[in-house]
């Protein structure tokens, strides 16, 4: 249950609905039509198993949004049992309803909700929560904040989750032997060194990690009581939280880590030929065949090398490819000295952007982001970046594993105007079911952090060549995940032939070569939605250039795609039809 959590993350957000949001995507009232019986019938089921939903999660409502409560999830067979059998019973419901008596908006709201409960329903007929974990993601981690609470009642539930963190663990480790016994586990090779990740949660009192909540505490809180709960915290710590990251860590290196599978494919899993089709569904919304899909991807590594080829070219470089690249990941003026050099440049990628914003988008989020270092704790084994709606994290770890002409294009994918700014918008949408407003697609998401990368090309935002290289690295990666992930799942590569794959044609550096494909291993089709996802968006764009003309302009275009939410790309697709077929009403009226 949780990783649907960490997915919804980028989107959160319940804020009311500024004019300008609702005039980008919204008819008058006047001409929409009236609801009809089917509209309430499906509402009524999307608001009921949304409710149910956060129940399950250990989800409270306060203040009109929903929050961590004081226990974590129950993640016993037999709650996944019965949470299956409730999404098997929300499908046959949902089937029922006529999509063609919905009205549009509601028919938007039946696919999304369709794939939702879908992908959730896949996970458990699989039962995934028998390996709960990959080579990024961790049910161990995430568990305590990056920062304090506003009041006490947010200490203290925080407090009551930090007492459930063995019972919690326990149930995990119950699956995770159930995934052993008949095969189901994550890689051994994609889970090397992970173990690490769980260490600085056993050493005890304030060191650890989960007392950083109480290092600074609002001073709405009594002193008297800010003390007692971060005595409570202590006792907390020494007696639950300790011992259940002391426990999994000596399961993990003496039980589950040596007896993890060495096969790597997904097609070695327990039916694993549907398991890896069902999860191409799953991450990118697509009915494409792994054989589809890899031979998408060669022909986009093709496109990507001689266009690499050709900026190598304007750099002035007189070697050969591999020799360029060898230049690129030794030469010392492409790395940063220190963290704050690194961090610095992201932030003026980010900035710079700022005054670009009103050039690329009619509607401005007013939320804002901060830059912000890996944690620590996670930084060896964590990816270049990642961002979301409060923050914009860059790693800082190994600073000769980070070249400089990449941040560029990573700010803009992580930060602005990608899944920061993403999440923003998404925070002042429209108005739609809460349902909607916390749930995230992968092909729509991430489609959109790979589109912000091209779109930095068009509006100057790479100042040399070697960004640029930096920028084609970046897409060559997602292109050739498509190669890799379909070829190391379904066609019987090794993990060393991704590895000179992915390094051959990319100038990533070697750390992130091997984490990213690590990932590709342990977490079978998620990193085919980037590609596709983008894919699919710039043909909308193409589409509407080749139509529009010279009338064509991005802003509106930008909006409407950002004003739709997170939806499954066939549904992107027919929304952008419409906004095509709109403009094109417009000239013509107009006379244009």
């Amino acid at each position: 249950m949780r990783a649907s959590v960490l997915l919804a993350s980028l989107l959160l957000g319940t804020a009311s609905v500024p004019a300008m949001a609702q005039d980008a995507t919204q008819t008058p009232a006047a001409a929409k039509p009236a609801p009809g019986p089917m509209d309430a019938k499906l509402r009524a089921l999307y608001d009921a198993e949304w409710d149910w939903r956060q129940k399950e999660l250990a989800q409270i409502k306060e203040n009109g949004r929903w929050v961590d409560g004081d226990r974590l999830t129950s993640e016993t067979a037999a709650d996944q049992a019965r949470r299956l059998a409730y999404w098997q019973d929300v499908l046959k419901q949902l089937d029922a309803i006529p999509m063609d008596q919905l009205s549009p908006e509601e028919q938007v709201n039946a696919a999304v909700f369709r794939q939702s409960v879908w992908e959730n329903a896949k996970g458990l007929e699989y039962r995934t929560y028998e390996a709960p974990f990959n080579s990024d993601t961790f049910f161990w981690g995430g568990l305590n904040p990056r920062q304090g609470f506003g009041n006490a009642t947010g200490y203290k539930r925080y407090l009551g989750r930090m007492r459930d963190v063995p019972r919690y663990f326990d149930e995990n480790i119950v699956n995770m032997r159930a995934g052993l016994a008949r095969g189901y586990t994550v890689p051994r090779v994609g889970i090397e060194g992970r173990d690490t990740t769980i260490e600085a949660y056993t050493v005890p009192g304030e060191a650890n990690p989960f007392y950083d909540a109480f290092r600074v505490m609002p001073q709405n809180i009594p002193p008297a009581e800010q003390a007692a709960l971060r005595a409570e915290a202590l006792k907390a710590i020494e007696t639950a939280v300790v011992p259940a990251y002391t426990k999994l860590l000596g399961f993990m290196r003496t039980e589950y880590m040596p007896k993890a599978r060495t096969t790597i494919a997904a097609y070695a899993l327990p039916d694993g030929k549907a398991f890896y089709q069902d999860m191409i569904k799953v991450f990118t919304t697509l009915d494409l065949t792994p054989e589809e899909i890899h031979e998408i991807g060669l022909k986009e590594v093709a496109r990507i090398d001689a266009d690499m080829q050709k900026t190598m070219r304007e750099t002035g470089f007189k070697g050969t490819f591999p020799e360029f690249l060898q230049f690129l990941r030794t030469d010392p003026q492409f790395y940063a000295r220190t963290p704050r050099e690194l961090l610095g440049a992201a932030a003026y990628t980010v900035k710079k952007m700022d005054g670009k914003l009103k050039e690329t988008f009619n509607f401005l989020p007013r939320y804002r982001f901060t830059v912000l270092p890996v944690p620590d704790v996670i930084a060896p084994i964590y990816t270049s970046g990642r961002g979301g709606l409060d923050a914009c994290l860059f790693n800082t770890y190994d600073l000769p594993q980070r070249p400089l002409y990449n941040i560029p294009a990573l700010a803009l994918h992580e930060c602005n105007p990608g899944h920061s700014f993403q999440a923003a918008v998404a925070l002042e949408a429209p108005n739609r079911p809460e349902f909607r407003r916390q749930t995230y697609f992968s092909g729509y998401g991430e489609g959109w952090g790979l589109y912000t990368e091209w779109l930095g090309s068009k509006i100057g935002i790479y100042e040399t060549p070697y960004e640029e290289f930096g920028r084609q690295t970046f897409e060559m990666w997602r292109a050739a995940r498509l190669v890799i992930d379909t070829g190391v799942h379904t066609k019987g590569w090794t993990r060393q032939q991704a590895i000179d794959y992915l390094a051959s044609h990319t100038a990533l550096a070697p750390r992130d070569v091997e984490t990213e494909v690590d990932r590709y291993i342990s977490w079978p089709a998620q990193a085919l939605a980037y590609k596709l996802g983008e894919l699919a968006l710039r043909k909308m764009r193409a589409k509407a250039e080749a139509e529009l003309g010279a009338a064509f302009d991005q802003r509106p275009f930008h909006d409407t795609y950002l004003m739709l939410g997170s939806v499954p790309l066939p549904v992107m697709e027919a929304k952008m039809e419409e906004f095509i077929a709109t403009e094109k009403a417009k000239l013509a009226k107009a006379g244009k």
